[in-house]
């Protein structure tokens, strides 16, 4: 989004020449005296460290991700850079994309949801990440609060009984049926992991499709008075619909269990609770070698930090219809503005490490 400003000069005539001359004279000296030079503004623009390198944006189909993605591409494009539109593509293509330089950058990656991803196309190796893009991101399942209270259902595990697992059976089979996940995504793999560690192939079906269309099945569910079982996670606009602690409730786990490279971590909360996944935080992974040969782009990445709290609220603005992209680069502009001088703050350490690199 660069503009190009054309002026058009004022040619006094042959009379005035002399006053202009005056004035133009003194106009020059007290420019000077503030350190400033009459071209600086498109020598600026020519110095910008983005100019003549292309951004290639990457994220999932989840259109809830498009926010914190804007908001990059708007700080890159002040540093100059052509940023693309956003290229869609569920996460383990995403990763071997920016992995091979088929895109630049990922605002909404996982740690440690996305590790088995991250490692998968080489890690650090062809990928950069740095600094904490969002904090304090829950996952669990979840099933309405009349059912937990009546059955006094508070773990994952109790679904191993097939009375209870009836009671969330939506087709007939008599099983439970789970919301889950759309194939491709961090959360399949660990909800697959789950369904072996805690035994419930037997009485439990994990659905996976569409999200949004399955969640949207699932909230129609609930109005009707019925019982539902889903995953979800924070921050997304779920738990701004169907509210913890009033419309549903967080299942615990009966210990933690998690595939491939996150083995090892520990899932119980502070509050001792234990829903299955850990706290997850959000980064903005990038190519190695655009970030290594694009210092300015990189300190921006590393220096970005967006609060969970504002995800969620732009994202229920979403699910109220304001979900246009139109719509949603709206809402980046207006965080922008609101917090024009972390903003700014950001461009000036990006503009830093590039003049430092030089």
């Amino acid at each position: 989004m660069n503009e190009t400003t054309t002026t058009r000069l004022y040619q006094p005539d042959a009379k005035k020449a002399s006053f202009f001359k005056s004035a133009r004279k003194m106009l020059l000296t007290s420019v000077a005296a503030l350190g400033i030079t009459l071209g600086s503004t498109a020598a600026l623009a020519q110095d910008l460290p983005g100019k003549g390198v292309t951004v290639i944006p990457t994220k999932s189909s989840i259109a809830e991700e498009t926010f914190q993605t804007v908001l990059v591409m708007r700080a890159l494009e002040k540093l100059g850079y052509d940023v693309k539109p956003i290229s869609i593509a569920e996460y383990n293509i995403g990763y071997q994309a920016l992995a091979n330089g088929d895109a630049t950058f990922m605002a909404a990656a996982w740690v440690p949801l996305h590790d088995n991803f991250y490692n998968a196309v080489g890690g650090n190796k062809t990928l950069y990440r740095e600094g904490t893009y969002s904090n304090n991101a829950l996952q669990g399942y979840l099933i309405d609060k009349a059912t937990a209270d009546k059955y006094h259902i508070t773990n994952i595990e109790q679904l191993k009984d097939p009375e209870i697992a009836k009671l969330f059976d939506s087709n007939g089979d008599g099983k439970a049926d789970l919301t889950g996940c759309t194939p491709g995504w961090g959360c399949q793999e660990t909800i697959e992991h789950h369904m072996d560690a805690y035994d419930l192939r037997k009485t439990v079906v994990h659905n996976m499709g569409s999200y949004p269309a399955m969640m949207a099945d699932t909230i129609a569910r609930y109005r009707e008075g019925k019982p539902v079982l889903y995953y979800t996670w924070t921050p997304y606009w779920v738990s701004g619909v169907l509210v913890p602690g009033k419309d549903v409730v967080w299942l615990e786990v009966p210990f933690t269990s998690l595939p491939g490279d996150q083995k090892g971590i520990n899932t119980v909360l502070p509050n001792g609770k234990n829903y299955g996944f850990p706290v997850n935080t959000q980064h903005i992974v990038a190519n190695k070698a655009f970030a290594q040969a694009n210092p300015a782009a990189a300190k921006l990445f590393a220096v970005m930090q967006l609060p969970v709290g504002d995800i969620n609220a732009q994202n229920l603005r979403m699910r109220d219809g304001e979900n246009k992209p139109t719509d949603i680069e709206r809402h980046a502009d207006a965080w922008i503005k609101a917090h024009q001088s972390t903003f700014d703050g950001w461009i000036k350490q990006a503009l830093d490490a590039a003049n430092a690199a030089k």
